[in-house]
């Protein structure tokens, strides 16, 4: 542009993070606002935020918006660097593999996936295919270019491509939704965006990991596809940490284990549903056990309350509204009837039951029976609750996704004031816990309300301040994330961090307004007047069938002593001490440790490889100098080596180290 013209072209004022401002020309893209600030900025620059909305560098900026500029370096890189590699991923899929219809590929966390339909499902000798020409691709550094077009247009350019999916997409799109295309070289797609400046921004650092198969809009009533997972980093270092990560995840596998360790199983007849063998059931009770005295201690009073529920209380909850497509709804008396063929209405039936998904309803029964004064409060009420939810079965996943399952469920009804001084206690007694149990590292989140959900936007303001304040009270650090609340109220979520960097949410509190009011739990107040309890809703390991995994996981089987199905075996070394073992035995038995006898006419290297695999994580051999000596040769899961002790010391020793936590 020459002086003259930028001399008569609109100028606009743009701020940056540091309150700087700057005036430029109106058109002028944030890419060229980065050349303006730095050479090298630019060069590395991948996105801007524009008033904190994330969009592409070469769109125009706004006159008076904040501005900040996206590094490739930066955290918020990496979840555009898996969404550019899966667009580059279809790019190759279709190149390779003409007439596959690409469906719809998001990021996931680590990743990215896509979804193909195609007459023949893709197999993972295909992935290495994919991935060179993924490659050649990022290495031809096509740009990344944004286009708006009319929506019919773009439903008929599509389905003349043979593109049924993506024309169903927008046919299903609301009627107002811009719909934005983007183009890499020849290649483009239907996307909301925003996009990297080129096909090289995504760089090398990717890995295509397995095909999955997966239901057209995860529907099993539609067409199976084919889905391809990936992952995507900002470097090689990132990349190999991660597949070293991969791989030992595999080997920690709590299906694996819990198969080597004969804990639980799973079959077809029961799906989402564990079959607890003694050894897993040994795992579950001591966990349940724990958790029980430290409720004790919090001041927890225990109650039990019905598994199949009146639809008529989902329905004063707002559960039937909001998730009853994830509950198990049961038919109950049944009218008698001459016609043949299943019913399909629900007003078929007298009633309709359903198996609880949750614990709240039931709760505040229990609540509202008697008379409560202000004086009762907090009343602080918790139930190893089974729920049953309708999980679809692909989403079923061993421990860590199941239909029935157990929560280490609480509520406490408190008053306003008592908010601040309950989300404490609980944050205290959670953060022992996770000590207790081996995870010291905890990331907490602040969920705030969701599109969908009940209640004025007064209670809502007031329930998100009460936790916040609670959580400032604590001096933990948080972060807050919109649209993630439940329905009926703001949660605090807890994430915990496994021995190999995973993170697990576990724990929640939720603070709750709208469901007394819904179900009409009410206290006398000071002033001899009815009040609305607060409602906390709190746990702390959550599932403890999902719990159970993680710790299996990130102990890879090597479960602390207190944990441990069999904290210790005594294994004969020849049968001429069978004696002198079952004396041992007995003292461990008489100890209250729960330990077994191997005398076996086996190798003793054998025993121990056995038990070994098991994860048992103390063996007491015996042989004749051990019995002359009355001694043990102790041998510890992990370690190579093995200790002689005196028998009293050793088992006094175990004794000591089989203590649980509380």
């Amino acid at each position: 542009m020459s002086d003259a013209a930028e001399n008569n072209a609109e100028m606009i004022e743009i701020n940056l993070p540091d309150g700087s401002s700057r005036t430029v020309t109106q058109g002028t893209t944030g890419m060229e606002l980065a050349e303006s600030i730095s050479k090298s900025l630019a060069k590395v620059s991948i996105a801007m935020k524009v008033d904190g909305d994330l969009r592409d560098l070469s769109r125009p900026l706004p006159d008076g918006c904040t501005v900040e500029i996206v590094k490739r370096d930066g955290e918020e890189a990496l979840e555009m660097i898996r969404h550019d590699c899966a667009h580059v991923m279809a790019e190759a899929v279709q190149k390779l593999f003409p007439g596959t219809q690409v469906t719809i590929g998001p990021n996931i966390e680590n990743g990215f996936f896509y979804d193909f339909a195609r007459n023949e499902p893709f197999s993972t000798e295909d992935l290495t295919a994919i991935e060179k020409e993924m490659r050649r691709i990022v290495e031809r550094g096509e740009a990344f270019t944004r286009e708006v077009w009319e929506r019919d247009e773009a439903i008929q350019y599509f389905k003349d491509k043979g593109e049924y999916y993506k024309a169903e997409i927008i046919e299903d799109l609301p009627e107002d939704e811009e719909i934005r295309i983007y183009r890499q070289g020849e290649w483009l797609d239907l996307c909301r965006g925003p996009h990297m400046p080129t096909t090289k921004h995504v760089g090398t650092a990717f890995k295509l990991l397995k095909v999955a198969g997966a239901y057209w809009r995860g529907d099993s009533n539609n067409a199976m596809l084919t889905r391809i997972y990936g992952t995507a980093w900002r470097n090689d270092k990132e990349l190999k940490e991660y597949l070293t990560m991969l791989e030992e995840a595999e080997k920690r596998d709590h299906r694996k284990l819990g198969a080597e360790m004969d804990l639980f199983h799973f079959q077809q007849e029961a799906q989402g549903s564990v079959f607890w063998h003694p050894n897993g059931f040994t795992i579950y009770n001591q966990l349940e056990g724990y958790i029980r005295r430290r409720l004790k201690d919090g001041g927890y009073q225990e109650i039990k309350t019905p598994q199949l529920i009146d639809n008529k209380l989902w329905e004063k909850s707002g559960h039937w509204g909001k998730y009853r497509e994830n509950m198990f709804v049961v038919p109950d008396e049944v009218p008698n009837t001459e016609e043949d063929g299943p019913v399909v209405s629900d007003k078929a039936f007298e009633k309709l039951m359903a198996l609880k998904p949750m614990n709240c309803p039931a709760h505040v029964q229990v609540f509202n029976q008697g008379i409560k004064s202000y004086r009762d409060l907090p009343i602080r009420l918790a139930e190893f609750g089974c729920c049953h939810r309708n999980e679809a079965h692909g989403a079923l996943h061993g421990l860590m996704r199941v239909r029935q399952f157990t929560q280490d469920d609480a509520h406490i009804f408190c008053r306003e004031d008592q908010i601040t001084e309950e989300a404490v206690a609980f944050c205290d007694l959670l953060k022992a816990v996770y000590s207790d149990l081996g995870f010291e590292d905890v990331a907490v989140a602040l969920s705030l309300r969701p599109d969908m959900r009940v209640g004025s936007d007064e209670l809502w303001d007031k329930a998100e301040d009460g936790l916040r304040k609670a959580l400032q009270k604590t001096g933990l650090e948080f972060r807050e994330d919109p649209g993630e609340g439940a329905f009926y109220g703001p949660k605090i979520d807890y994430q915990i961090r496994d021995a190999i960097g995973r993170t697990w949410q576990c724990g929640t509190l939720q603070l709750d307004f709208n469901l007394p009011e819904r179900l009409d739990a009410s206290y006398v107040g000071e002033d001899g007047n009815k009040h609305r309890p607060v409602m906390l809703h709190r746990a702390i390991l959550g599932s403890l069938e999902r719990f159970i995994g993680v710790m299996i996981e990130s102990y890879a089987g090597k479960l602390p002593l207190w944990l441990a199905p069999t904290q210790c075996v005594v294994a004969t070394i020849t049968s001429s001490t069978d004696d002198y073992a079952e004396q041992v035995h007995a003292r461990l038995k008489e100890a209250g440790l729960r330990a077994e006898i191997d005398q076996r006419n086996e190798k003793i290297n054998y025993k121990v490889r056995e038990h070994m695999t098991s994860k048992v994580p103390v063996m007491f051999v015996v042989g004749e100098k051990e019995e002359t000596g009355r001694k043990v040769a102790i041998r510890r899961l992990g370690s190579q080596g093995q200790q002689f002790e005196d028998l009293d010391a050793a088992v006094e020793a175990l004794i000591a180290e089989c203590q649980p936590p509380f």
